[in-house]
């Protein structure tokens, strides 16, 4: 499966990333910010591990997993758009968290294999251009027996709310992104790669299909509005796809 071409995904960060975390909140109702706690506990994470989280965005969820991994763990959040990084990296100060921002694509990423015990995407998969490598890269920088976490939007199973989880997302959230970052269009794109992403059991059979997981399940969140994808690495060699840099 190939996604979006790249340029265009980096185009629509950077026009919104001014008013990102607050369009965030105003179409989620904050439920993001619960969701993201959630994938952090599932996750398994524990304080003075290590995380990468990849397409991080403005950091939102790097900063949930510092808060439990503490001071002596680490926290890497990786985007490839730097206008993202540039808030991330301000709240960072505002929080006085120590957390790593850098500049990275998610399709090779800069890190030795075995180098991390958590490796998490945020609403960011279903952007990629090879949703598959990144699966792998990710799977590849997380050591044996650790964890590849993803939350993703998905499609509803739950008939009765089905036409307002659709409605919302297709007239709703590009108006309401809109207003608030004054790029609608940017939220049009976003809303319409949201419906047209695997999800459930489809996502699951992407994420098997890499061969990096010895077990893969998943949890649906408000009846299928998001969903969270929690992959255990496998002790296989995952090293022929793609070697990474040397330590």
């Amino acid at each position: 499966m190939m996604g979006p071409r790249p340029e265009k995904i980096k185009g629509i960060f950077s026009s919104v990333a001014h008013g990102y975390d607050r369009a965030n909140d105003a179409m989620t109702f904050g439920l993001a910010r619960m969701w993201r706690r959630q994938l952090v506990h599932w996750s398994g994470v524990r304080a003075g591990e290590s995380v990468l989280d990849c397409a991080t965005g403005t950091g939102d969820l790097a900063f949930e997993f510092k808060k439990t991994v503490g001071a002596q763990g680490r926290v890497v959040g990786s985007d490839f758009c730097e206008e993202m990084l540039v808030e991330a990296r301000v709240k960072a100060e505002k929080f006085h968290a120590s957390v790593e921002f850098l500049q990275a694509d998610a399709h090779q990423l800069p890190f030795a294999n075995n180098t991390f015990d958590v490796a998490s995407i945020a609403y960011g998969i279903r952007n990629v251009a090879e949703p598959l490598l990144v699966l792998r890269e990710m799977a590849r920088v997380v050591k044996p027996g650790g964890r590849v976490v993803i939350l993703e939007t998905g499609d509803t199973q739950m008939a009765a709310i089905r036409p307002f989880v659709n409605f919302y997302f297709q007239k709703v959230v590009p108006r309401v992104g809109g207003w608030i970052t004054g790029q609608r269009a940017a939220y049009e794109y976003l809303s319409e790669s949201s419906s047209e992403f695997p999800s459930r059991e489809r996502f699951v059979d992407m994420m098997n299909a890499t061969g990096a997981f010895s077990t893969v399940a998943f949890q649906s969140l408000l009846g299928g509005a998001s969903f969270i994808y929690n992959g255990k690495v496998g002790v296989a060699d995952r090293a022929a796809a793609h070697p990474g840099p040397s330590a």
